[in-house]
């Protein structure tokens, strides 16, 4: 019974897909409300999961069929473990608030059967990814969550200049075409690294399944490891996929962009789905390279390990301090996904280090990933309802909206109180079980780097809440107030109840965090170390839990403070400090710039690519030249003679009674299904696959 309300809650989403278009036939309100009713079901399934997690001694679970029987034997299952149940039930809880959101927020969009039918996809594909339990069937899921990411991201794809983002003038701006074809390169430049290196842990284990990687890691990677630097490259490879879609340095350029869509479709992809992927990827792939390393003494699987908690920090840090200038809402929020999965990524990569912090900082790691999906996609359904009523994507043509959006004003500062990591919010007892694990890891510079970033968060946290709600209202405010088509005001009940259900969710998570953090050691614990018999040893803390928490509430204040100074009481004024210093005009010009990457990549490999590229259409075209002037002519008249004759002996008859039918028979039929129309392929390409699904475990 339980693996069977795993298949339903990864199948759900998908029949939502596929019933939308008929249900939209009958109005649009009952394809609407057909469209959650679907993704709800799957979060329904999801928490009917959570009880498995209190029985010992019963997970994995794992139900499984023969897909594929071909000297590449690949089978289709579900695994149940505690990574899955937890991330499934962050993906279909956090997706449901998020759909119902859209109830409100998409109302008369006449593309609205499209964007549902491109969510309910986003959301089963990322349950499958979470709940499959082998990597070929993972790696599907991970496709099509980067396939439905370029629909969502380019959703606008006619790019109206309304939804065109960056500036402000004279800066230059984005159109929602092109980030969305930004986001699916950046993001596949990894996936196809990913790939080739779960083929090459394929050939050494001779499986794809999870459990039996895990079990038979200390046989099959010495194997690899015989081979010299094999280990450190099938790392980089596996690295490389998550580090595209979890947006991490250096593949982390495509996320800022990313805020072209819908409002909701940023909190689905920042929150609780795509951004999420590489995350638990990396956990799935620790237990093989611990087991590697402190079992079977693999010296180079440790390499796996600070690859991933270098990347973590750099990130970090480099996000945090680009928030600090942003003045796009959504872009600062996009700056602290970032940011905050570089938190996530460090704890993972520490838990490596050493055999005393492996539960801790996998723990760490998860939970920062639960707490973070809970009050970012309250910011980014919030930041939907503040720009649709401000009119404007930008924080500094805002200004004193308290007043006129209280119940917004209540529950982003709620999310943003939890993003600082103030105590007792969630954010504060994950963030500091991260930094707890960097210290004991005793790599004290990662540490360093992670306080930091501390300071940056609680900096620019404060900047855009203040520029937001507080102080003076803007000029452009102050003309949506007085302008007779426009009002400042709430948005939907719907949207509403989805953001007022994520901050009590922020509140009840907090209040519990300490209890839920100790669960979660006690689950990762029995999974990893009485489960999969990982070797571990008893650490005793350099630091007390005491001093941990007075240094993070410190770099919290050390932030905070000149924040509130300069947005709340306005004592002091952000255009004197810039105008005085030439140092820190230089700073923001190259935090603003994003340290320069993103114009790098531009010149690097677009305008390159596409100056190699003329450079080999020029030579194509000299040697075609060429050909046609001193060889092709004689060719040409002897070839003419021949086909002269066999035309005329039948071959066009033939072909021209073979185009007739063909265009009056198959052609006819053929065009009635090419209408041109993505939504109607993806339930075609849905149900096909649904067909193909079906067949398998019948026969």
């Amino acid at each position: 019974m339980d693996t069977q309300l795993a298949w339903l809650c990864l199948v759900f989403p998908f029949i939502g897909v596929v019933i939308t278009p008929i249900l939209a036939r009958i109005s649009t309100p009952v394809m609407n409300f057909g469209a959650v009713f679907f993704s709800f079901l799957a979060a329904l399934c999801a928490a009917s999961l959570l009880p498995l997690l209190s029985t010992s001694g019963v997970l994995p679970l794992e139900s499984t069929f023969m897909w594929l029987s071909t000297p590449i034997q690949v089978s289709f299952g579900v695994l149940l473990d505690p990574l899955s149940i937890i991330v499934a039930n962050v993906v279909a809880v956090i997706s449901f608030l998020i759909m119902v959101y859209c109830l409100g927020y998409m109302k008369g969009n006449p593309d609205i059967m499209r964007f549902w039918m491109l969510m309910n996809t986003f959301i089963g594909s990322m349950l499958l990814l979470v709940l499959a339990n082998n990597m070929i069937v993972i790696f599907i899921g991970w496709k099509l969550v980067g396939l439905c990411s370029y629909g969502l991201i380019g959703f606008y794809y006619r790019d109206e200049k309304e939804y065109w983002i960056g500036g402000p003038d004279p800066y230059p701006f984005d159109r929602p075409s092109v980030c969305g074809v930004k986001a699916f390169i950046v993001t596949s430049i990894g996936d196809m690294p990913l790939l080739g290196g779960m083929l090459i842990m394929y050939y050494y284990s001779g499986t794809f399944n999870i459990l039996e990687l895990y079990h038979t890691a200390p046989e099959w990677m010495p194997a690899l490891a015989a081979t010299p630097w094999m280990v450190i490259l099938v790392s980089i490879l596996l690295i490389a996929g998550p580090v595209g879609k979890s947006a991490q340095f250096p593949l982390h350029e495509w996320l800022p962009e990313a805020m072209s869509g819908p409002g909701p479709v940023s909190a689905l992809i920042h929150a609780a789905t795509m951004v999420k992927s590489g995350v638990f990827l990396i956990a799935r792939f620790i237990p093989i390279f611990y087991y590697a390393y402190w079992t079977a003494g693999v010296d180079e699987a440790m390499y796996f390990f600070h690859i991933v908690a270098w990347i973590g920090a750099i990130t970090a840090f480099l996000a945090a301090s680009q928030g600090l200038v942003a003045l796009e809402l959504k872009k600062v929020l996009a700056y602290s996904t970032v940011s905050q999965i570089g938190y996530m990524m460090l704890a993972l990569g520490v838990s490596g280090f050493s055999q005393g912090i492996l539960v801790s900082g996998y723990t760490a790691g998860i939970f920062h990933l639960m707490s973070h999906a809970m009050f970012k996609a309250c910011l980014f359904l919030c930041a939907g309802t503040v720009i649709h009523a401000a009119h404007s994507i930008y924080i500094h043509e805002m200004g004193a909206l308290r007043k006129y959006l209280p119940y917004t004003w209540l529950f982003m500062g709620l999310a943003t109180l939890s993003l600082i990591g103030l105590p007792p919010f969630p954010g504060f007892w994950s963030k500091e079980a991260v930094l707890t694990s960097a210290l004991n890891s005793e790599h004290y510079l990662l540490f360093a780097i992670g306080l930091i970033s501390v300071v940056f968060t609680a900096f620019y946290s404060m900047r855009y809440f203040g520029m937001m709600f507080h102080g003076r209202a803007s000029e452009h405010i102050q003309k949506q107030r007085t302008g007779s088509h426009h009002h400042v005001h709430e948005g939907y009940i719907s949207q509403t109840v989805a953001c007022g259900a994520l901050a009590a969710g922020i509140v009840l998570f907090g209040l519990f965090g300490l209890k839920a953090e100790h669960v979660l050691h006690h689950l990762f614990d029995s999974d990893l170390v009485h489960s999969l018999s990982l070797a571990t040893a008893h650490l005793e803390p350099a630091f007390s839990k005491g001093f941990m928490v007075s240094l993070s509430i410190a770099s919290i204040i050390l932030g905070a403070v000149p924040a509130y100074l300069f947005y709340y009481t306005r004592k002091w004024d952000p255009r004197a400090v810039y105008d005085r210093s030439a140092a820190m005009r230089m700073l923001h010009a190259f935090l603003w710039n994003r340290w320069y990457i993103n114009a790098f990549y531009n010149w690097f490999f677009v305008r390159g690519v596409m100056r190699l590229a003329r450079g080999v259409a020029d030579l194509i075209e000299v040697g075609v030249d060429a050909l046609a002037h001193r060889i092709l002519p004689a060719t040409l008249f002897a070839g003419s003679r021949i086909s002269m004759i066999v035309d005329q002996e039948g071959i066009d008859g033939i072909l021209d009674g073979s185009a007739y039918h063909v265009q009056n028979s198959a052609g006819g039929r053929l065009s009635r299904i090419q209408t041109g129309r993505l939504q109607e392929y993806l339930a075609m390409a849905v149900f096909a696959a649904m067909i193909i699904f079906g067949a398998m475990l019948l026969f």
